[in-house]
């Protein structure tokens, strides 16, 4: 029978913790949106590592369904959540770069791919910040910047809001390419 010891030496370095990330936004290069990559990172207070799926294909076979795999569906948007400051610097980043990309005024924009996607990473930090996994994000772009909900009744608790990336595909850390 396993004894708690037994659990303790075979969960390696104490578990990861949820709480230790970094995410990195690196601006597109086609659009100027005045983001400051390391206060971005500091200000991201949630994101996901990623799920991966593969389809299956059911192929009957005497009366039974035999499963074979089939292709990855298409990525599930990524989502980050993150604090307000008082210059709104990541809000305006992520108008700018939807602006950019479709004009609130007059549905104009950049046309080239390559100048409104971008690279964005997600790292599993240990308490040292030693890089335990990465994901990143390849060729993404803000879909929707979430409301931000105005209360008098919310006098202790800093605004946040959500920032939804669709992405071509992830690469993790540890698997070959």
């Amino acid at each position: 029978m396993a004894s708690i010891d037994d659990f303790k030496a075979n969960l390696i370095g104490g578990g990861a913790r949820a709480n230790q990330f970094r995410v990195t936004m690196t601006p597109p290069s086609g659009i100027a949106i005045g983001l400051d990559v390391r206060r971005t990172s500091f200000l991201v207070t949630a994101a996901q590592l990623p799920a991966s799926t593969l389809t299956e294909i059911p192929v009957p076979f005497r009366g039974r369904n035999i499963y074979i795999t089939g292709d990855r569906p298409a990525p599930e948007t990524w989502n980050v959540t993150v604090y307000n400051d008082t210059d709104f610097m990541i809000r305006n980043a992520m108008e700018l770069w939807q602006n950019g990309i479709n004009s609130y005024v007059d549905n104009t924009g950049v046309i080239s791919p390559a100048d409104y996607q971008t690279d964005l990473t997600v790292e599993q930090l240990d308490r040292d910040d030693t890089v335990l996994k990465s994901y990143i994000f390849r060729n993404a772009f803000p879909t929707s910047i979430a409301a931000i909900e105005l209360s008098n009744a919310e006098a202790t608790e800093i605004e946040t809001f959500e920032i939804n990336f669709r992405y071509q595909h992830f690469e993790p850390s540890g698997v070959s390419f």
